[in-house]
This record gives C-alpha cells, structure tokens and sequence, in this order.
C-alpha cells in the first residue's frame, strides 16, 4: 500500500490488535478494582486505541483528552510542545495516560512528570505499541500492546501526516 511517497504493508492484523485490547482491559481491571481511574488519552493518535480500550474495561471510570505534539514527519522530536485540554483537577486521582506509540519515551516522561507534579494519586500509562529505543527510557508503562523494533508503521490512529489513521490493521514502512 502507498501513502504520498510511502510504501507500507500489513503488520500487525485487527484480529490480533482487537485481543492486545483486550488484554489490556482485563488487566487493568483487575489492578484497577475499587477505584476509578482517570483515562488521559493522548490525541490524535491514541483516539481508536483508547475508545477501543475503555469499551472493554468494566470499571468505573472517567476520561478526560489531553494533546501535545512531538513530531515532524516521520520522526519524533523529543520535544513537549504543550499539554493542553486538562481542565479538571487531578488531585489525588489515579491517572492512566493511554498512548498509541512510545518512540522514544521522552515526551511521554515529561508529561507523566507534569502530571505527578499536580498531586496525582498515581500516574500509569498503557500504550499499544512501544518501539525499541522507548524501551530503554526511564519513564516505563505498566502495560504494554506489542513491542516492535524502531520501525515506522501506521493505521489504528497512527497517521503519516495526517493519512492512514482509519485503517484497521497496523502497517509498517517497507
């Protein structure tokens, strides 16, 4: 498949993401019994992820979007531009940043410190896929899709500028 100048095929299938979610959801609720966590999803990327995840918990929950921007084309810049669209207090809540792809983990680092920094009862994050060079970053999420090498896929929310997001299997650059 191409999109603008690249050439992608089929990674990770919707049967397999659609049994990662759900995974994810039954353990989450298990460590998360007798409380009500905040989900955080980090938009744009984490939207079908994270609607995807939050249908299949049986918790009582609540959720709140938040965004910031750290990449440029295909690569991230490490760079937190703003975390913006949190309009609650978070005190004393538990807090589950729900991420699409760590890349590096350097972004998701400064805004789990942000929001440690607010009072938070405790600050978790679950991501559907986490790349090689995240995984050697201090800031670790508890729950974790798929761990892949330093590739650069698409598809299930994740976009290549702006394209792609909608298709229901993950693809890689090939």
């Amino acid at each position: 498949m191409k999109i603008k100048d690249l050439t992608f095929r089929k990674f990770i299938s919707e049967e397999k993401i659609k049994g990662k979610v759900s995974e994810l959801a039954s353990q989450i609720n298990i460590d998360y019994t007798g409380r009500t966590p905040l989900f955080l999803p980090i938009l744009n990327g984490s939207f079908i992820f994270a609607s995807d995840l939050i249908r299949e918990t049986t918790l009582e929950c609540r959720v709140s979007f938040v965004k910031h921007s750290s990449y440029q084309g295909t690569a991230s810049t490490g760079q937190l531009k703003t975390l913006i669209g949190l309009n609650e207090s978070i005190f004393n809540q538990d807090i589950l940043i729900v991420e699409d792809i760590m890349d590096t983990g350097l972004t998701l680092s400064k805004v789990v410190e942000e929001l440690r920094s607010l009072g938070t009862r405790s600050v978790e994050v679950v991501t559907l896929v986490r790349k090689a060079p995240a995984r050697q970053h201090a800031v670790q999420p508890k729950y974790v899709g798929f761990d892949i090498a330093d590739e650069f896929i698409l598809g299930y929310g994740l976009d290549y500028e702006g394209l792609g997001r909608n298709l229901k299997d993950i693809y890689k650059q090939s």
